[in-house]
């Protein structure tokens, strides 16, 4: 038994797919295909992460010995094969993929029921390619819902620092962290999820990110982090000397403009705060110039970080910014367990109620970040929605009565701003240059023809 090549792009489909091009009708030369999301947790989606597929994908060539090699797993696993049509691609096309791809500038918030993206053939002999690749393509909404959702707690916070604090632009790119690496299912999805979040924010653990922002979105460094303790690296000291690796953590990274997070409840938070940070090592905190982030960790969210918030005042004290709102002395707070945007909202009220600006705390997210979403959570769909059968266009839709939300549209579509919102115009023929688009042509006939840097994309926002 031989391996199969990793590389080879005609396998990255579903079975079924291989049976396609015996079902279109006979003459048919073009199709077109979008994708949207058709609703779901949140109104508007912010669309990222599709130069990274066709980058890392789309822009490899077709072999000869992937034709051969498709062929017979696919033959064997009971589908036919559209081998003379993959041989064409080889011969005739030099083996880059006969597609045109137009989609939305990444970043650009775009409200649902809108197409982002659509996909079409420039080979009249290979309509069935738009299909055959939605597998991979349709993997965009991973990236995209990742974007999305951060984008959405970016929001959040934004709205509470500038209602309690005096430095909402400069804590905003921090005040939510990536801690979602170890908690997703693969090394890809932990770079571009990670990567996703990082157009909206800048603080992250997830080093993978920073590769896939370096290579594929030229990101010299595409986020930051801090020096922080974990439970081993406190309880290898031994409970008896707790206090001893908080002063080894203060000696070492207290440095005067540094910052530096401490996870403070291996034992008994309330006396880490009370005893070691509040009085023997307050001195010495106070004296370093540096930030001592404080991190409980177990426990209820929202009832640690009150608890953590009002013991660190009470032993460090606090000043009133502008808006008249309490702010930590040499502290700060970040929770990192059990975070997702209803914590968060609870937390935030609690701080506010409790007379602190939100700048006093910071949140790590983790599998809730990266992990618990699907395709389902925007309801993306990629379907088809115009032909050329015998010359002559055709709209293609579904319409299932039993499910009047999942009718699709019908047409050559693109986004276009009318009356100060984005709406999807159909045309009824092909021949259209999309006068007005928001959408712009980024990949033609194997080529990668648009790269937007990770700043840019932030510029969207």
């Amino acid at each position: 038994m031989t391996h199969l090549d990793d590389q080879n792009l005609i396998l990255d489909t579903d079975s079924y797919k291989s049976s396609h091009f015996l079902q279109y009708p006979a003459g048919t030369t073009r199709l077109f295909s979008y994708l949207e999301s058709r609703g779901g947790r949140y109104p508007a989606t912010r669309f990222f992460g599709l130069q990274y597929i066709l980058d890392r994908y789309l822009t490899r060539r077709v072999t000869r010995e992937n034709v051969e090699e498709a062929r017979a797993l696919i033959e064997a696993h009971g589908e036919p094969f559209p081998y003379e049509g993959w041989m064409r691609v080889v011969a005739h096309h030099g083996g880059r993929l006969p597609l045109e791809i137009r989609a939305v500038p990444e970043g650009t918030l775009v409200p649902i029921h809108n197409v982002l993206m659509s996909v079409t053939n420039t080979d009249p002999e290979l309509p069935w390619l738009v299909g055959w690749f939605e597998t991979m393509l349709m993997r965009v909404w991973y990236p995209t819902t990742v974007c999305t959702q951060s984008y959405q707690l970016r929001e959040i916070l934004r709205r509470a620092l500038e209602e309690t604090g005096d430095r909402a632009a400069e804590e905003l790119p921090f005040k939510l962290h990536d801690f979602g690496s170890r908690g997703v299912s693969s090394r890809e999805s932990a770079g571009l999820g990670g990567l996703s979040h990082l157009v909206n924010f800048q603080g992250t653990d997830t080093l993978e990110a920073l590769r896939v922002g370096r290579n594929h979105y030229a990101a010299d460094i595409a986020g930051f982090s801090i020096p922080a303790a974990e439970h081993s690296t406190v309880t290898s000291w031994g409970k008896e000397h707790e206090v001893d690796a908080y002063r080894n953590m203060v000696n070492t990274f207290g440095k005067a403009g540094g910052i530096y997070a401490v996870v403070s409840d291996s034992y008994d938070l309330k006396h880490a705060i009370n005893v070691h940070w509040g009085e023997t090592l307050r001195p010495l905190i106070e004296e370093s110039g540096a930030t001592l982030v404080v991190r409980p960790d177990s426990g209820d969210p929202p009832a640690m970080v009150r608890l953590t918030v009002n013991a660190l005042a009470a032993k460090f004290g606090t000043t009133t910014n502008s808006k008249g709102y309490k702010v930590l002395r040499h502290v700060r707070v970040i929770q990192g367990d059990g975070i997702d945007e209803g914590t968060i909202r609870q937390i935030l009220d609690n701080l506010k109620v409790d007379g602190f600006s939100a700048e006093n705390v910071a949140f790590g997210m983790g599998g809730a970040l990266l992990q618990k979403v699907d395709r389902d959570t925007q309801r993306f769909a990629y379907k088809a929605s115009a032909g050329l059968v015998d010359g002559e266009y055709r709209g293609i839709y579904k319409d299932p009565v039993t499910d009047p939300g999942k009718r699709s549209k019908d047409g050559v579509l693109d986004l276009v701003q009318e009356g100060g919102r984005m709406v999807t115009k159909a045309y009824k023929t092909f021949d259209t240059d999309f006068p007005g688009s928001l959408m712009r042509t980024v990949y033609r006939d194997g080529e990668l023809l648009v790269r937007d840097t990770l700043e840019e994309i932030r510029g969207r926002a």
